[in-house]
């Protein structure tokens, strides 16, 4: 009988080889339940290599890591593997199903967490070696829009711990740590107090001892280089290359170039570029925009003018022959915008938005407009009788309106308009 299942037979009392054979030829086993085997995509006569393989290319693909939104799957597969990788969890699972594992058959599952059976598949490169990493550092690095233009270095100094080269990150002579007996190791101090009858509070403390490090060095043997502390601080020059084409916001990784700790594999400097506002340009995506005033005639009569780029080349553009430009149009000149990252070859748009001013009042003498308004398209014409009213248009200021709007705020008052409050007039 094949282990913990139930045989294939045709009413005649086989043996082991006769399941054998029918395996061999292709028959399937026979189990309760398939759906552990289902989560890691192989059959229930899998060997144990098989569930393996299967097991290390689905947590791979599935890690917290990897993919944040599939922890639920992560699980899953984590325990569908702890059962089936166990000859005796696997025969109970396929004699009684998920049921049976859960009853007792062999427990509960020895692992604490998914995490747990990752680290020791793939020798700990999981959880326990993150929490074998030093922290990461963050720096801001501010750049202009011309560095992000035309691709920039610019070094960087940084304060970082380095192990100490005297005593090689012990922190004194060898042999001279000790655990510390106050805390015990732990680092941290647990102490007992009463709130109230027959009610205690644990409070826990970083020990005062060895300030959370678990171990002490007796003063006269500490390191005369880091004082015990088992690293220094050191100045570190390091070299950011910006890119052409990159963005506000994108990180530029130093691996290993972190703070540096006994035991620790080093964290990584992040780099965040920090763009500054620009005072001609403003950039979206791939594109560059850029606001353009052109005077009325050059709106109607058309116009030539200049645009600096941020790599100091000047373009010429060139309204067409009896074009109208009106206030807010937007045109474009194709592959002048920003290099795009790891292409540079290749540019955006650069968008202009032109922005049409008007002379100013009286700029032309009385006499001249009837030769003006020859020129421009026909005004409309209103037909005026004498049941309209006819009123003058006057200058108007925003202070005007925002004292109207209080005004109107002290008479919608719930108590009515408020004593000694008068309105002002011109």
């Amino acid at each position: 009988m094949a282990r913990g299942g139930q045989k294939w037979s045709s009413g005649e009392s086989g043996g082991r080889a006769e399941e054998q054979e029918a395996e061999e030829a292709g028959g399937a086993k026979m189990v309760k339940e398939t759906e552990y085997y289902d989560i890691l995509g192989v059959k229930p006569s899998a060997s144990p290599e098989e569930i393996k393989k299967a097991y290390r290319k689905l947590a791979l693909r599935y890690h917290p890591d990897k993919n944040p939104d599939e922890g639920e799957k992560f699980k899953l597969i984590s325990q569908a593997y702890e059962v089936l990788s166990d000859p005796k969890k696997r025969d109970i699972y396929d004699q009684g199903g998920e049921q049976a594992i859960k009853e007792g058959g062999s427990g509960s599952p020895s692992f604490s967490s998914p995490m747990d059976i990752f680290d020791m598949f793939f020798g700990g490169g999981g959880r326990m070696a993150r929490e074998r990493r030093g922290k990461n550092v963050v720096h801001q690095l501010s750049v202009t829009l011309e560095d992000l233009y035309n691709g920039v270095t610019k070094k960087l100094a940084l304060q970082k711990n380095v192990i100490c080269e005297k005593c090689e990150g012990v922190g004194g002579k060898k042999g001279s740590v000790e655990k510390c007996p106050l805390c015990k190791g732990r680092g941290m101090q647990v102490h007992v107090q009463q709130v109230g009858p027959g009610l205690v509070q644990q409070i826990q403390t970083v020990c005062t001892e060895c300030k959370g490090r678990g171990e002490r060095i007796h003063p006269k043997d500490r390191c005369e280089g880091c004082g015990g502390a088992k690293v220094v601080r050191e100045k570190k020059i390091i070299e950011v290359h910006v890119e052409k084409g990159m963005k506000d916001g994108q990180k530029i990784l130093f691996h290993g170039e972190g703070d540096q700790e006994p035991e620790l594999e080093p964290g990584d400097v992040i780099i965040v570029l920090d763009q500054k506002d620009h005072s001609v340009f403003q950039r979206r995506g791939h594109d560059l925009i850029i606001k353009m005033k052109i005077q009325l005639s050059e709106a109607l009569c058309g116009f030539k003018k200049t645009i600096k780029t941020l790599d100091d080349r000047i373009l010429v553009i060139t309204s067409k022959s009896g074009e109208v430009i009106k206030h807010g149009d937007l045109k474009c000149v194709r592959n002048e915008g920003m290099p795009i990252y790891k292409a540079p070859l290749e540019k955006g748009t650069l968008v202009i938005q032109f922005l049409v001013i008007f002379p100013e009042k009286h700029w032309l003498s009385p006499e001249k407009l009837p030769q003006l308004e020859a020129l421009l398209p026909p005004r409309q014409k209103v037909r005026v009788t004498e049941d309209m009213d006819q009123v003058e248009l006057k200058e108007f200021s925003p202070s005007e309106q925002n004292w109207r709007q209080h005004r109107e705020a002290y008479e919608e008052d719930d108590d009515g308009p408020r004593a000694g409050v008068q309105c002002q007039t011109a």
